[in-house]
């Protein structure tokens, strides 16, 4: 994406498409004008290949202006705002892994309720780059990925503004307390300030309550009170920061699936739940075969992986034990399977349920024990993720 967005900087964009195959494009122009084709294969660059109106100096110069802008640059901090069902009313600092979380300004908007989403600025750091673009790139992908590991981090929920945003229906109450139905869009917008600086804000906040990790995930629910964090954020952040390329992609993969599920849940709980299966499932490993080293003698064998349920049930095993019975984890994929095949949908989606009927009851049960397992199953693979 950061070498997209500089070809598109460099040559121009976004480009045209004369490939019947649909796998090239074609930079600035298709046709003479073409000087770069980018060849994909699949959602991958593949390669670079002059095109007629190709410069060879000019690619000289800008390949090192390229190479330069991709380097590690300067460290920064991007800001952002992100939203919490808990309202933020102070601050909490990461002294290692330099995140800072900060309450609104006093003028920016937010919710009367307490039921609701309430914002707060998330400091992240950054490495800037000599372009604003690919700065700005960096900024908001590490807004957004630390907001997902935010949602798993804290209870409640926590997650930022859709990127696309959509109009809807939406019931407002004008004085003396009636509610007009008004077609509206999505959108937040508060006062920010900079959205990168040179170190975290200072401010004379109140510092959030913090309070043990054990004590902090038996809590369930609003309770009317302000966000609270567990003492070992700062040391969760730094052990997602440190994981290996591979292993932070596919926490990210998981990560966005457990946001999925949130703002799923409202449209469709079976889609919802597929989300969740869809985040273990990210972290699970794959593969027709692997090796096996016997201790005694040292030979390595070759055997089956265990299937998609085998993998299923035994992550929870390895991750979350003790927190669902092993028929209930099958009962879980069993119900994905239903759902991702084409074969069945919760009964809430079929518009048959009913509060205490065994059937909805059930995938009620199962969907609700899915959400709470995942995120303790996510956390406790941050502390020993899988090869």
């Amino acid at each position: 994406m950061e070498l997209r967005l500089l070809l598109d900087h460099y040559f121009g964009g976004p480009g045209q498409r004369d490939d019947p195959n649909g796998r090239e494009l074609c930079l600035p122009h298709a046709g003479e004008a073409c000087k770069l084709r980018l060849v994909f294969d699949g959602p991958r660059m593949e390669s670079l290949v002059p095109g007629p109106a190709f410069d060879g100096v000019e690619w000289e110069r800008l390949a090192d202006a390229i190479t330069a802008s991709l380097s590690t640059g300067e460290a920064k901090f991007g800001r952002e705002y992100s939203f919490s069902s808990f309202r933020v009313v102070g601050a909490w600092r990461g002294e290692q892994s330099h995140v800072q979380i900060c309450p609104p300004p006093p003028d920016a908007p937010t919710a009367e309720e307490e039921s609701a989403e309430h914002p707060f600025i998330l400091e992240v750091p950054v490495s800037a780059s000599d372009l604003w673009a690919l700065t700005n790139h960096r900024r908001l992908r590490e807004h957004r990925r630390l907001t997902n590991l935010l949602n798993i981090l804290l209870i409640g929920t926590t997650t930022i503004q859709p990127r696309r945003y959509r109009h809807y229906w939406a019931g407002i109450q004008h004085e003396g307390g009636e509610i007009r139905s008004q077609w509206s869009q999505e959108f937040y917008s508060g006062k920010l300030g900079s959205v990168t600086r040179d170190s975290l804000t200072p401010g004379a906040w109140e510092p959030l309550k913090v309070i043990t990790s054990d004590e902090y995930y038996r809590l369930s629910g609003l309770d009317g009170l302000p966000l609270r964090v567990p003492d070992n954020l700062d040391q969760m952040i730094v052990s997602y920061q440190r994981l290996a390329p591979d292993l932070r992609a596919k926490f990210n993969r998981a990560a966005f699936w457990i946001d999925m599920a949130y703002r799923q849940w409202h449209v469709s709980v079976s889609a919802s739940f597929i989300a969740l299966a869809t985040a273990i499932e990210s972290l699970t490993n794959r593969g027709a075969r692997h090796e096996i080293t016997c201790p005694s003698c040292g030979e390595r064998t070759q055997h089956e992986r265990p299937g998609a349920t085998r993998r299923f049930i035994d992550f929870f095993e390895r991750y979350a034990p003790g927190h669902l019975l092993r028929e209930h984890r099958r009962d879980m994929y069993q119900l994905r399977s239903g759902i991702v095949h084409g074969s069945s949908l919760t009964q809430i989606d079929e518009d048959i349920a009913f509060g205490w009927d065994p059937p909805w009851w059930q995938e009620r049960a199962l969907h609700e024990a899915l959400w709470r397992v995942s995120r303790v199953a996510l956390r406790n693979w941050l502390a020993d993720p899988a090869t």
